[in-house]
């Protein structure tokens, strides 16, 4: 059996359970549904390359999650490097055709505010409410603590709170 036989049936295993959950978790991170699929796209295209070299097979998940992570940061990167660069702000990206039916108006309205946090607090947040993942697991899946794993969460509820008019009706 060729060597590429041996790597498509298991990348294509966690592609067809993950690439939606993935898919997912880049258009939270970066609000945008074309750049969301590249970036998941290049995450499997990458681990297809590394599978033979893979120490731990069963870790692939987590290796695609990471991917996904570092690929939105560094495609937010590039937004700011041509927005510096450019000195052109860019225009406002439009929702994706389906999302008024995938999301509620408050689904909508929170989602908004989770885009107004600070990267890392965003990050945070969409791992651990969207994502299900557990403090350790953001931890390794963004390489921090779990104390600022802990310290970016409490600091994005509490900005959230804000943002949405908290439990004392502002």
């Amino acid at each position: 059996m060729p060597p590429e036989t041996r790597t498509d049936e298991p990348v294509a295993d966690l592609f067809r359970r993950h690439r939606s959950d993935l898919l997912r978790l880049a258009v939270l991170l970066l609000g945008d549904t074309s750049q969301a699929e590249d970036v998941v796209q290049d995450a499997f295209v990458a681990l297809h390359r590394r599978w033979p070299v893979l120490a731990d097979p069963a870790a692939a998940a987590g290796y695609l999650r990471v991917s996904v992570v570092n690929g939105a940061r560094s495609a937010h990167r590039r937004r700011a490097t041509v927005r510096r660069h450019l000195r052109v702000g860019e225009p406002e990206a439009l929702p994706a055709a389906d999302a008024g039916l995938l999301l509620a108006e408050e689904h909508r309205t929170v989602l908004a505010a989770v885009r107004r946090l600070p990267r890392r607090q965003r990050e945070v947040l969409v791992l651990r409410y969207w994502s299900g993942l557990s403090e350790a697991e953001i931890a390794r899946t963004l390489a921090v603590s779990r104390g600022t794993v802990k310290t970016c969460a409490s600091r994005a509820l509490a900005k959230l709170e804000d943002l949405l008019g908290g439990p004392d009706g502002h």
